[in-house]
């Protein structure tokens, strides 16, 4: 079986990626679609609207069939680590396409940047040693680095499809039978624009803004029939439900246990607790917080980072322990799975039992915490099956 993978985090599902689907099945010719998702918490370090599952069943109802989970070590991550784990997946299910959107505004070779990174990583390392203190962000830092060593290319850090895109270039680059690579040029308003057009494509933070207002009219236009309906009838969860959680963490932590948090580094841990004592709002501590020096997006991983008392060692476990936890499939998908299932190089995980739930200690800690924000708990792992749809 023909297969194109995409990783994505459908929060929530929308028009412009059910296109992004479409595009991926006619550009590549594929018979199977592999979505590797996110799970509960996101890349740019935010709980999700609404959970795993139900983004997964959105997936396979609008071109998906198969989707498997982004563990968390990856999937709230800068973007390079973000797109490590994506591909690897994908590699490990042996996957022969993947396809991205990019909202880059030149016609980047994403392949021959991949080859070109890789043959030059070393002196980039050498190269960011040398200026990640210079106060710059880090995707400035970037920017200024490929500029100097790599003019030809025109490179922008700025965009942040477009930095996955290389992300995943650079890591598909690694691989003896790298997958080929289909970039689908972004259509609609721009990644962050905050407003809702009459256009058939928004951005996710437009919908996300408009959905927790409760605007789903204003919606009708961008998303799928169903994502609306099921939308209207769930409790959607945002940083201000999880506020009082982490309030409670940085006040009962002590500057020196805060430091103990993976990534929590240069201080920041002083910064984050007088934030905690003078916010009454996660916004409001986020403005406290925030400095030149580092982005909105690092400051909300940290968050998650403290709120879910992650630690650097459970990261590094889950990145020397691969594995393919299946959140869900149609009857192509399961087709395919158990074409792969003999050849596959680490776990798949369909249901957990006492031999793998080691593997996903980690993921199953986060679940059960964002599992504390709604009103009545919902389980988000053991007992949970994948979720299976029946193709017509």
């Amino acid at each position: 079986m023909k297969s194109c993978g995409v990783i994505v985090e459908y929060n929530p599902f929308h028009n412009g990626h059910r296109y992004h689907l479409e595009e991926a099945r006619k550009e590549s010719q594929a018979d199977v679609i592999v979505a590797v998702m996110s799970g509960n918490f996101l890349q740019r370090g935010e709980p999700a609207i609404i959970d795993k599952w139900q983004r997964a069943e959105e997936a396979l109802k609008n071109g998906a069939d198969l989707v498997i989970e982004l563990p968390f070590a990856y999937a709230v991550q800068s973007a390079d680590y973000f797109a490590r784990g994506g591909v690897s997946l994908l590699h490990h299910l042996g996957v022969d396409a993947l396809c991205f959107g990019t909202d880059s505004s030149s016609d980047l070779d994403y392949e021959k940047f991949g080859i070109s990174h890789i043959r030059n990583e070393e002196t980039i390392n050498q190269l960011y040693q040398e200026i990640k203190n210079n106060g710059q962000s880090y995707p400035q830092q970037m920017t200024e680095i490929y500029r100097k060593l790599l003019p030809e290319w025109s490179l922008d850090f700025s965009s942040p499809n477009h930095i996955l895109g290389m992300g995943y270039a650079k890591e598909n680059a690694k691989f003896q039978k790298p997958m080929k690579l289909i970039p689908i040029k972004r259509v609609g308003n721009a990644y962050h624009d905050e407003e809702v057009s009459h256009q058939e494509f928004a951005s996710a933070t437009s919908i996300r803004k408009e959905t927790l207002a409760g605007h789903l009219d204003a919606l009708k236009n961008v998303l799928p029939e169903n994502m609306i309906k099921t939308l209207s009838h769930l409790e959607l969860i945002d940083w201000e439900k999880a506020w009082p959680l982490l309030k409670y963490q940085l006040l009962s932590s002590t500057t020196e246990e805060l430091k103990e948090i993976y990534q929590m580094v240069e201080g920041l841990e002083y910064r984050f607790k007088e934030g905690a004592k003078k916010s009454n709002s996660f916004n409001e501590f986020m403005g406290t917080v925030k400095s030149k020096r580092y982005t909105w997006t690092r400051i909300q991983r940290l968050c998650l980072y403290v709120l879910l008392q992650i630690r650097e060692t459970q990261i590094k476990s889950v990145w020397d322990n691969n594995y393919l936890r299946v959140l869900g499939f149609n009857d192509t998908g399961r087709q395919f799975l158990k074409l792969k299932k003999k050849d596959l190089s680490v776990p798949l995980i369909t249901n957990i039992n006492q031999k793998n739930e080691w593997l996903l200690e980690l993921d199953i800690q986060v679940g059960r915490i964002y599992a504390l924000l709604f009103e009545e708990y919902q389980e988000q792992d053991v007992y949970k099956m994948p979720i299976y749809i029946k193709e017509e």
